[in-house]
């Protein structure tokens, strides 16, 4: 794939491992050569120069050697720090579950810059904005497209009828809505109601600056959170460590509307 001995990136930090008395192992998610490991020998040395430039959910510029089993970071140059996040323990949450989701929904080497994009984008908007959730939401939904798992919200994936304007359900076995007559043989299916349709479906289409102008009243933002949760969870076949520990920084009050 990578030619030249040396070759630049652009890449997220993912996720980290400990080898060693003093290297890392990085997961990096960039631009041109999709996702993969590399090694940063010495980074946890007191002396190292590099470790600013390669902490989890940093976007850094990396010159890299080609290994025999792992590339080696030689150089690295911060890009973005996404300082806010290290700063707030919940935005510092959500991008952790931002680089979590990218990680489990990507495989090595495949190359997605439009994900890699949205992802940056994600991790900008959480440093910057207030309404965090629904930063993750436009995040959830955008990503489920561009990785090929987009729900059907326009159509019933059991019949292939319209949708009409009156409580349907979610599936998250077919991938999408289920109008009422098909539902009787789906009995445990969740009921998703016309405004929490409304936003998804808004969500898949809109630019993201119209999604990021919504205003929901926090059940519907509860009832939407469900849904794409229990999907996600469908699709990775358990839950993200990530999302864990993000209830267990919301309150009770919180809890309670999100049940």
């Amino acid at each position: 794939m990578r030619q030249s001995r040396l070759y630049r990136a652009d890449a997220l930090i993912l996720r980290d491992r400990k080898i060693g008395e003093a290297d890392k192992i990085l997961t990096l998610y960039t631009a041109d050569w999709g996702k993969f490991d590399a090694i940063a020998k010495g980074v946890r040395r007191p002396t190292s120069r590099k470790s600013g430039h390669l902490e989890v959910l940093t976007r850094s510029s990396l010159l890299l050697a080609r290994g025999r089993s792992l590339d080696v970071i030689t150089q690295s140059e911060t890009l973005d720090s996404f300082a806010p996040l290290r700063d707030d323990l919940e935005r510092l949450t959500h991008g952790l579950y931002v680089a979590e989701l990218v990680h489990q929904f990507t495989v090595e080497q495949q190359v997605n810059r439009e994900l890699y994009c949205l992802a940056v984008e994600t991790l900008a908007a959480l440093a910057r904005d207030a309404a965090l959730d629904l930063a993750l939401r436009r995040f959830e939904m955008e990503l489920l497209t561009l990785t090929g798992y987009q729900p059907q919200l326009r159509a019933c994936v059991s019949c292939s009828g319209a949708i009409a304007p009156v409580v349907n359900y979610f599936s998250p076995p077919a991938g999408g809505v289920v109008c009422p007559a098909c539902r009787v043989s789906e009995t445990v299916l969740r009921p998703l109601s016309v405004n929490a349709l409304k936003v998804l479906r808004l969500m898949q289409a809109a630019h993201p600056l119209q999604a990021a102008r919504l205003q929901i009243s926090a059940p519907l933002a509860a009832e939407i959170e469900e849904h794409l949760q229990l999907y996600i969870r469908y699709l990775l076949e358990r839950e993200p460590r990530s999302r864990e520990f993000m209830r267990s920084l919301r309150g009770p009050a919180t809890e309670r509307v999100l049940s």
